[in-house]
């Protein structure tokens, strides 16, 4: 699997996050370290697919977990100052590029069942 899109686009999110202010999110938003937490749950679970795809099994996802709130102060309370948690974004979506790049044709055929909400709204349910 070619990565270097999503390569770029992980460089692109460390030159925002970099700069990113510090000011109060908008109310019912999550701040930059529960955003971030979000994005190393992801990555963290999207890298886990990866994975069992690779190994033969076939798995399923769901970002639930990625949503949940107590989930998420976990992970920040866990990971300290927001520069760690940077840092294990990074590091995240590292592996997770090393990881597809390994994939090959059969590994991108297998079909996932796959529920993402947004906003207590279902955006899909349905194989990819």
């Amino acid at each position: 699997m070619d990565t270097a899109d999503l390569r770029r686009a992980y460089d692109d999110l460390f030159t925002v996050a970099a700069t990113a202010p510090t000011s109060p999110p908008v109310p019912g938003e999550w701040d930059y370290s529960h955003l971030l937490a979000h994005l190393l749950s992801v990555d963290a679970a999207i890298t886990a697919v990866a994975l069992a795809v690779a190994s033969g099994d076939r798995p399923t996802y769901d970002n639930r977990i990625s949503l949940d709130r107590w989930n998420l102060n976990r992970i920040v309370a866990t990971a300290g100052a927001n520069g760690h948690l940077l840092q294990q974004v990074r590091h995240h979506g590292q592996l997770l590029c090393t990881v597809a790049d390994q994939l090959n044709e059969q590994n991108l055929a297998v079909i996932v069942p796959t529920l993402i909400l947004s906003n207590d709204q279902v955006m899909l349910d349905q194989p990819i």
